[in-house]
């Protein structure tokens, strides 16, 4: 078990800076030996996936793999969740090159300039809102946001791949649109022996994965594509398959991203949109693997370790590194314990690449444009898409705005849009609580209050009304409106009692519509009571005075004691005529003169 915080304080202070104090205790022979093993299995994996991320960023097919070393060991060290591990992500590299192709022409030295500039941008950024404890900023992107941009990235990058999949020289910087446009204008263009072997590739990565379900899939499509590729080329690496070529042997070089302040002012609006996006990856993924645990996770802890992982990074050649949908989840399947498997498979990383890299030689670029054909056919989430277009058409609205947003805009932007429409669709539901009206049904045996309806009319002079929502002063126009509904449809009604129990929060503006519609009430020889409200919403209007207006006297804990107030000061001429006997009060008001003093009153039958 972890070590207590209650020893002087000192673990707990230490927790802030070295969290691994909290899973460090877990580690013994036969964890070590499990996080081991998940740790070399990811390394592995991450081989082909890495040099592929890298080649979708526009960056020199080493630095994917750099990206994964450095920045996996940090993450995992100053980090919270124990089976996430961040590393080149699909979304962060398809980001990463919509920004900065603009500025320079990828893989030149530019290029990876700005990108590592970039990385030390955003690592600044997560560190920061770490720092401020800031965890909980990234709730405000709904899922919809996410799983419309996710799929729109998937579509992007199955047409950025053309180029390599069909062997058709396209011009960089084209629209997605554009590229489809420019394929299907240059068809006789396409070379049959590259599009053969990327379609090669597409087969047997699908086959693998449906039919060799524990053998790495990308790694057998990228060694049935290989061979396709050979095969045309007569058994030698190039030729009419063009290859990657050899990789350096070579460990992460140190490196210098830029301090310009005129290209730190022109990428800080890419580095919030990157950082948003890659917080919203990494948190989302370490939420599932959490539920799987049942470990607690420290969002703000997460945007440390994220943060620190990207500045050291961009010094040791790594761009944007992020939580890795793949790693992570061949690390949660491997059985990995603790962090200590990320920290293998960032260690292990640095082994492999040296006996690996010179066989990037026979690493056909078809291969690599069918391997991310079959990454972008894995973002489009078919089964939540579905999901979210049966339960809401708000966050339809929200996912179909983002996907298209994605695939016409910047996709710094489109995040950026979605984030914005999922807020405002936010606001103009809170903007809009509910009141309901409410009466006790005399079908239930307890008289338990229920919506009103034809059959179960209101009183013409009391109605009792429940409020959904916080009152706030974006609120108060529609809970002004419905109140002056009630008004005008019933001349009669003197008496409104307002069930608070759904109100969490108030403003001024909210008190101040509360003691609006108390005075007119009063106008009417009525009142405005208010019915279980929270400790918290009765405090903020008795600081402010507003109770006072209200009247304290009109303030109850139960809708009983309110109903027993309120029916003593009726106009029971009215009430003598009526026939809708809405509480079990009317039948004995309709039997007997009104009873005035407290003692009979308290004898009364009320509703419950």
């Amino acid at each position: 078990m972890p070590p207590s915080v209650s020893r002087a304080g000192r673990t707990a202070w230490y927790s802030v800076f070295f969290p691994f104090l909290k899973w460090a205790p877990l580690v013994d022979g036969a964890t070590a030996r499990i996080d081991f093993i998940a740790g070399l299995t990811g390394a592995v994996v991450v081989l082909p996936q890495s040099v592929a991320f890298a080649t979708l960023a526009g960056m020199p097919p080493q630095y994917g793999l750099y990206a994964g070393m450095i920045p996996a060991i940090v993450a995992a060290v100053f980090g919270s969740s124990w089976q996430l591990v961040s590393g080149p992500t699909t979304a962060a590299s398809i980001v990463l090159f919509s920004a900065l192709s603009e500025h320079a022409e990828p893989a030149s030295a530019h290029y990876v300039e700005l990108a590592l500039t970039l990385t030390v941008m955003v690592g600044l950024v997560e560190l920061t809102l770490g720092l401020l404890k800031l965890g909980t900023v990234i709730n405000f992107i709904s899922d919809s946001v996410v799983i419309g941009f996710t799929a729109g990235a998937g579509i992007i990058i199955a047409i950025s791949q053309l180029r390599n999949y069909l062997g058709v020289p396209i011009p960089r910087g084209m629209r997605p649109y554009e590229t489809v446009a420019f394929v299907a204008t240059h068809a006789t263009n396409i070379s049959l022996p590259i599009t053969v072997v990327a379609t090669v590739t597409v087969i047997a990565g699908v086959l693998s994965r449906r039919y060799l379900r524990r053998t790495p899939y990308m790694i057998v499509a990228i060694l049935a594509g290989s061979v396709a590729a050979l095969a045309f080329n007569g058994g030698q690496p190039g030729g009419i398959v063009p290859s990657l070529g050899a990789l350096p042997t070579s460990l992460p070089p140190l490196s210098h991203p830029s301090f310009d302040p005129e290209v730190w002012r022109m990428l800080a609006p890419t580095a919030v949109a990157v950082t948003v996006f890659a917080l919203t990856e990494a948190l989302s993924i370490s939420r599932a693997l959490a539920v799987r645990t049942g470990q607690h996770l420290d969002a703000s802890q997460e945007f440390v370790g994220q943060g620190l992982s990207n500045i050291a990074g961009a010094f040791f050649s790594g761009y944007v590194a992020t939580g890795s949908f793949n790693r992570s989840g061949v690390n949660f399947a491997s059985g990995a314990r603790t962090p200590l498997a990320a920290i293998f498979a960032g260690a292990l990383l640095l082994v492999l690449v040296i006996f690996v890299a010179p066989y990037a030689a026979y690493l056909p670029n078809a291969t690599m444009a069918g391997v991310l054909m079959l990454v972008a056919w894995g973002l489009v989430d078919r089964h939540h898409i579905a999901q979210v277009m049966r339960t809401s058409s708000q966050e339809t609205a929200v996912m179909s705005v983002t996907f298209v947003a994605t695939l016409t805009l910047d996709l710094q932007v489109a995040i950026f849009v979605g984030m914005l429409l999922s807020l405002l669709l936010y606001l103009n539901r809170t903007a809009n609580p509910q009141l309901r009206p409410r009466v006790p049904d005399p079908s239930s045996g307890a008289r338990k209050f229920t919506d009103a309806s034809p059959a179960l009319p209101e009183c013409a002079q009391f109605r009792m009304l429940r409020l959904d929502g916080s009152l706030f002063f974006g609120a108060v126009s529609a809970f002004t409106e419905a109140m002056r509904s009630v008004e005008a449809e019933t001349p009669q009604c003197r008496f409104v009692a307002i069930i608070m129990s759904g109100v969490n929060f108030i403003d001024i503006g909210g008190a101040e519509a509360l003691v609006a519609a108390a005075r007119r009430f009063k106008q009417r020889d009525g009142d405005l009571f208010l019915i279980r409200a929270k400790p918290q919403v009765l405090e903020y209007l008795r600081r402010g005075r507003y109770l006072a207006e209200i009247g304290e006297r009109n303030v109850f804990s139960s809708k009983t004691e309110a109903i027993r107030a309120i029916y003593r000061r009726l106009d029971y001429s009215i009430c003598r005529t009526c026939d809708r006997r809405t509480f079990v009060e009317c039948g004995r008001l309709g039997r007997q003169e009104p009873i005035e003093d407290d003692t009979q009153a308290d004898a009364a039958p009320a509703a419950i």
